[in-house]
């Protein structure tokens, strides 16, 4: 189910897979656009990379057969954010409770700390009645 992008709340959900990744990404650029904020913006760009990191992890650490994970950004101009919501159905692998060090050489784990370093915020809660949301709160001006 798709609501509006220009409510100050949309929401969708892929199929959990990296096309489905690929599309929440582009979700999340389409209702940024919306709300007023072009493809090439930096807050455009930082919420679809967070929403693109936050849904591969979902693909690759959530995944439950047969169950999509869902998107849902919020848009809450009086505190300047827009805020990225990942929902997907596997309780029992959750993120950790601080960023992950990730050495160099690796080939993969940067994802949180992607997000880590992009958003103001993010954590994540449990979800009823099973699963989790993994969430990132990003600026819409640049504080950079």
């Amino acid at each position: 189910m798709l609501t509006e992008p220009l409510a100050p709340t949309a929401a969708a959900q892929f199929p959990s897979s990296p096309h489905g990744a690929r599309l929440a990404r582009r979700f999340a650029v389409r209702c940024l656009e919306g709300w007023g904020h072009q493809s090439a913006s930096d807050v455009s760009c930082t919420v679809a990379l967070v929403v693109g990191e936050l849904a591969a992890n979902a693909v690759q650490h959530g995944r439950v057969p047969g169950r999509d994970f869902g998107v849902r950004l919020v848009l809450d101009v009086t505190a300047g954010l827009v805020r990225a919501e990942v929902s997907d159905a596997a309780t029992d692998k959750r993120p950790p409770l601080a960023t992950p060090v990730t050495p160099p050489e690796g080939e993969s784990g940067r994802g949180l700390l992607l997000v880590d370093v992009l958003a103001e915020r993010w954590g994540w809660e449990p979800r009823q009645p099973v699963g989790k949301t993994v969430w990132a709160e990003c600026a819409l001006v640049s504080t950079a």
